[in-house]
């Protein structure tokens, strides 16, 4: 599998594959890598069919243990329901750009690629949003597994992009159920930063393994479009994970899993901050993300009695922070916990034995080429989805995880992962799961993203800051640039109240199923008073691209003079260029400054 490593210093290894370019676009052109999706009848060896409608009945059946008193014992059958993952669907937008480019256009040369690992970026134009994400995801979950809606009992979303203090993502998702006439879907929206993604799933598996699971499947579905302040212009990313949750899955839930939450004030988005992006205390950011995988780490050896977490796990999944070199120093945190206190463990025996105990030692012996070794072998693998994406908050966590599923298949069947899960504010928790077998995904999806369309840096800046400059406005359609991918969802209007409209472009082989338009409901008819009220409130206008903002004056030194003046530190006046009113003005005041002088004289 090709696998672009250039800024990890690994040898980039293509090989042949046929690509289907039968995609079409608007007006029917072709768009060359984006038709490439796995047949949903075909499945790689190893990933494990779904279980029956019947099968999945009879495990939701209350069971009776033959108490006197007739009563099921539900705790003991909730907990052989095996519980976990069957599938996912990782969707991102459309336009890229180089993390070359990027850092280069904004005078950092090395620090997105050597500096952050970061190999590309991913972000919307103003026609893509956290609901046109989730409804693409959630759609090709659906088709590529081979699902009817009315399977589906619970649907619960993640995400930090609101587009509504009110109305939940969720009920806009609704709209692909209500097409075929399905309403009893339970679940809503779940939000602390970037942490709402697990909250989502949990609540899936805890539905799932109590009396109240009917036997259907849950989705859990983080979504999220990252956008930073300006002195973060590299956490910018975007994506949405479909995850399907069911019971004797390939990837199971272990029982013991644990969490640290706590009050702080690291990274939030206050009602009616002037923009989009958040308020970010970067340094404090890092310093509590670091507190919750110490405290999760230390709960969860204490209630599994794992003696490291590091050797007892094929593999790390990490909640991505500000990209993949921020989860390496994640790492080398969960290094120190695990090894300060046992300076020889198998890793690094084994390690030693290979000749690679001459490098510079960091924790009490620890050599630099095994914290390399380990970084590479335990964690690299779930980053290679992320490194070509960027940031994206409640998303990220399973983007990693499907990283790794893709990355090494087979070899995880019969292993033990163990993941990390953070939001800033802060929420956290720790968990793992057993492979039993693979979960359904779309296989090739690191190849796909080596072949979107990548934009050159000023273009795609100006995508983004189209995109968060729709923030707290309302009255604009979307105006297309450019093919918009088939096979997806994207928004075409936001109205004046705010109410949002979605459009699906068709795809030849992916037959998703669900309405061709989301549509913005009629209004109702109102009165000549009325109309002319609503005209006076929210005037309807044509979306005109911001300004850009004017360059800052050059600052002078202390007691310089400006150009023209006549000494001093303030620099002198420009009488020349003054209106007559101001001359006048001034004059009057010179005069009355005068008068003054004279009498004090007198």
């Amino acid at each position: 599998y090709h696998y672009n490593m250039v800024v990890y210093g690994a040898e980039s290894t293509a090989v042949d594959y046929e690509w289907d370019t039968q995609g079409a676009g608007l007006d029917g052109a072709s768009e060359p890598g984006h038709g490439l999706y796995t047949d949903p009848n075909e499945l790689m060896e190893g990933v494990m069919t779904l279980p029956t409608k019947e099968d999945r009945y009879e495990m939701c059946r209350d069971k009776f243990d033959g108490r006197p008193d007739g009563r099921s014992n539900l705790f003991r059958e909730t907990l052989n329901r095996n519980v976990g993952i069957w599938a996912t669907e990782v969707y991102t937008c459309r336009h890229s750009s180089t993390a070359k480019q990027l850092e280069d256009d904004h005078g950092v040369s090395g620090k997105y690629t050597t500096g952050l690992l970061m190999n590309a970026f991913s972000g919307p134009d103003w026609d893509e949003d956290p609901v046109s994400l989730a409804l693409t995801a959630l759609s090709r979950l659906i088709w590529r597994n081979n699902l009817k809606h009315k399977e589906i009992g619970m649907v619960q979303v993640g995400s930090e992009s609101l587009i509504d203090r009110s109305k939940s993502i969720k009920s806009n998702l609704m709209a692909l159920f209500n097409e075929f006439e399905v309403y009893d879907v339970e679940g809503t929206d779940s939000y602390n930063a970037c942490y709402g993604g697990t909250a989502a799933m949990f609540l899936c598996f805890n539905w799932m393994q109590s009396p109240s699971w009917d036997g259907r499947f849950a989705v859990a579905l983080p979504t999220d479009i990252a956008d930073a302040p300006a002195q973060y212009r590299f956490m910018v990313g975007a994506a949405a994970v479909a995850i399907l949750v069911g019971p004797e899955a390939p990837l199971r839930l272990e029982r013991e899993r644990v969490s640290h939450i706590i009050d702080r004030w690291d990274f939030y988005k206050p009602i009616g901050w002037h923009e989009m992006a958040p308020i970010v205390d970067g340094p404090y950011s890092v310093e509590v993300y670091m507190q919750c995988l110490d405290s999760t780490q230390r709960q969860l050896r204490q209630k599994t009695g794992y003696m490291n977490a590091i050797e007892e796990h094929e593999n790390v999944v990490f909640h991505l922070g500000s990209g993949p070199k921020f989860v390496k120093h994640a790492f080398e945190r969960l290094l120190y916990m695990n090894y300060a206190q046992d300076e020889v463990g198998t890793a690094l025996e084994i390690h030693a034995q290979e000749g690679n105990n001459t490098a510079k030692d960091k924790f009490k012996g620890m050599p630099m080429g095994v914290q390399e070794y380990l970084f590479n072998t335990k964690v690299m693998p779930s980053l290679h989805l992320a490194s070509r994406i960027g940031p994206m908050h409640t998303a990220a966590a399973y983007t990693n995880l499907t990283s790794l599923l893709i990355a090494k298949k087979q070899k995880l069947i019969g292993r033990t992962l163990l993941v990390f899960s953070y939001g800033s504010g802060a929420a956290s928790s720790m968990y793992r799961l057993r492979v039993v077998g693979l979960p359904n995904t779309n296989w090739n999806k690191h190849i796909e993203l080596d072949n979107r369309r990548f934009v050159d840096a000023k273009v795609f800046t100006k995508l983004g800051d189209r995109y968060a400059n729709t923030y707290a406005t309302f009255g604009w359609k979307a105006k297309v640039d450019d093919l918009q991918y088939p096979g997806a969802y994207y928004l075409t209007e936001c109205d004046v109240r705010g109410r949002r409209a979605y459009h699906m472009v068709g795809h030849p082989t992916v037959k998703i199923q669900g309405p061709l338009s989301i549509d913005i409901p009629k209004d109702p008819v109102l009165t000549e008073e009325e109309q002319m009220l609503m005209d006076e409130l929210y005037p309807y206008k044509e979306w005109v691209d911001p300004e850009p903002e004017p360059e800052p004056e050059p600052q002078l030194p202390p007691g310089q003079p400006a150009a023209g003046g006549g000494g001093g530190g303030g620099g002198g006046l420009d009488l020349a260029n003054m209106t007559p009113e101001n001359q006048q003005a001034l004059a009057g005041l010179l005069q009355l400054l005068q008068q003054q002088q004279q009498q004090q004289q007198q």
